[in-house]
């Protein structure tokens, strides 16, 4: 098979101690090595969208962190007490008990993933504020510090404009600070005052701020946008799909906190938001799964919509699209996803590929809790937003290494539902995301050598075009050919 030269060199460069990981390997994949012709007949096959690549056409798949980590002998022991009725599982009661001990919310929904909590919550809340406030949905709009895909993809489904309002510094990549994920609190202000806060149907506080590069949010800016939204009467929903991860974060960076432990954090968090969602496949390690809960009974006529709606799109309200071993790994999940010594090795990992990128030329957002974010916009500056710039260099990496990463910019962004013009994009990244418990410090050295590779031709990468374009989320279907 040909290989690139070097590829597997060991990155002695890198000056930092990569400490053990706190687990051992007991069951393995055996993934296939391809050629580089074998691997530009692939992706000109699927329209030049990794997406839609064959998983057994890729070696090293940093698509997502969704899903794709490990279990842990905990959890998978854990399905084998799966009550599989249909309703009233005694698997609901577990993972429910575990969301009230962990989070202290005392309703709960399970759903199949994320996306599909946010399919209940969305038009729920947005038709309470309509029925309450005798409002025009095309008035309305929800903000975040910064929407996740779907988040933002069901809200404007629903009629429902989204407005973004991160911190400065959010997107400029050569800047570090403890924080980047936080509510620019000023603009969060007059956002309100500008919309009218009847207009406003939630605000979503996202823990870690995935589309900022896996930014962290302070305990004191979660507090105080929820201050606001009290004061204005607007519900506030904890995206929290790595929730242990800015928990972590916050033990360390956040003064006050260094003697806390990661449970006692998590519910501090989770006072600052009326209800969850939460794709439970990144930091609770599963598979498959979602949570959707609420704290108290102030939403209870949303509660109940949503129970309703989830009969029509999930299935019975205590399981959810789930089936009780499913939830038996869930309950274990969300208490080992808060393993101190797995969270600071996860960690770890993300800052070691960050560094090792940084030291050979590649500007990359600072090291978050998940992924790492490379500048694709600095280094392939002769490609215009419109082109599409880190989509294509996510092609050629695939091409020179069989690597599969994910553009975070221009293309997930999207259209305007309204007027069909491209919305502007902070900053064009490439997010390499890191699945749990799964590559080693070799695979991340096979990465950095490859993007030593892909520097070198880096001005000869061509931008790209639709062939095909989905009208919602067009990132995940959409079919390119390059620009020549």
């Amino acid at each position: 098979m040909e290989n690139i030269v070097d590829l597997r060199k060991p990155q002695n460069d890198i000056k930092m101690v990569y400490l053990a990981e706190p687990y051992r390997i007991r069951v393995v994949e055996p993934v296939k090595k391809t050629t580089r012709c074998e691997r530009e007949a692939n992706i000109e096959r699927v329209g030049f969208n990794p997406f839609l690549l064959e998983s057994s056409e890729v070696f090293i798949d940093l698509l997502t962190d969704s899903g794709t980590g490990a279990v842990t002998q905990n959890m998978q022991a854990a399905m084998l007490k799966g009550d599989e009725s249909y309703s009233g599982s005694r698997s609901y009661y577990t993972l429910s008990a575990a969301v009230k001990d962990i989070f202290d919310y005392a309703h709960t929904i399970p759903t199949h993933q994320g996306r599909g909590a946010e399919q209940l919550y969305v038009p729920a809340l947005i038709n309470k504020r309509e029925r309450e406030k005798g409002l025009e949905r095309a008035k309305m709009a929800a903000i975040s510090n910064y929407f996740f895909d779907t988040t933002q993809g069901h809200t404007q489904i629903n009629g429902c404009r989204i407005i973004n309002v991160p911190t400065e510094i959010a997107f400029e990549t050569k800047i570090h600070d403890n924080f980047k994920g936080n509510f620019d609190i000023g603009k969060l202000l007059s956002v309100i005052e500008l919309v009218g806060a009847k207009n406003i149907p939630y605000i979503v506080s996202t823990i870690t701020c995935n589309s900022a590069g896996g930014q962290p949010v302070s305990m004191a800016n979660l507090k105080e946008v929820y201050e606001i939204a009290k004061r204005f009467d607007i519900p506030v929903v904890m995206d929290c799909a790595r929730f242990a991860e800015n928990a972590y974060f916050i033990k360390q960076r956040e003064v006050g906190f260094q003697d806390w432990s990661i449970e006692a954090i998590t519910k501090e968090m989770f006072k600052y938001a009326d209800l969850l969602s939460m794709s439970a496949k990144k930091d609770a390690m599963v598979p498959i799964g979602g949570l959707l809960s609420f704290k108290d009974g102030s939403l209870s006529d949303v509660f109940q919509e949503c129970r309703t709606l989830c009969v029509l799109q999930e299935g019975f309200p205590t399981y959810g699209g789930l089936e009780g071993g499913a939830m038996e790994r869930l309950a274990v999940g969300l208490y080992e996803a808060m393993r101190e010594e797995w969270l600071e090795s996860r960690i770890q990992q993300i800052d070691y590929l960050v560094s090792g990128l940084e030291a050979i030329g590649v500007n990359c957002q600072q090291a978050g809790g998940h992924a790492a974010f490379i500048n694709a916009g600095e280094l392939v500056p002769h490609i215009s937003p419109e082109h599409f710039p880190a989509h294509a260099l996510a092609c050629e990496l695939y091409v020179i290494a069989g690597i599969r990463g994910a553009e975070i910019g221009s293309l997930l962004q999207g259209r305007d539902p309204k007027t069909g013009k491209q919305l502007p994009c902070p900053a064009e990244l490439l997010r390499l995301a890191i699945p749990r418990a799964t590559y080693t410090q070799a695979h991340l050295d096979y990465v950095i050598n490859a993007f030593k590779e892909l520097k070198l031709n880096a001005h000869k990468i061509q931008g790209l075009t639709f062939t095909y374009e989905p009208t919602a989320l067009r990132h995940f279907n959409a079919e390119f050919t390059p620009v020549t």
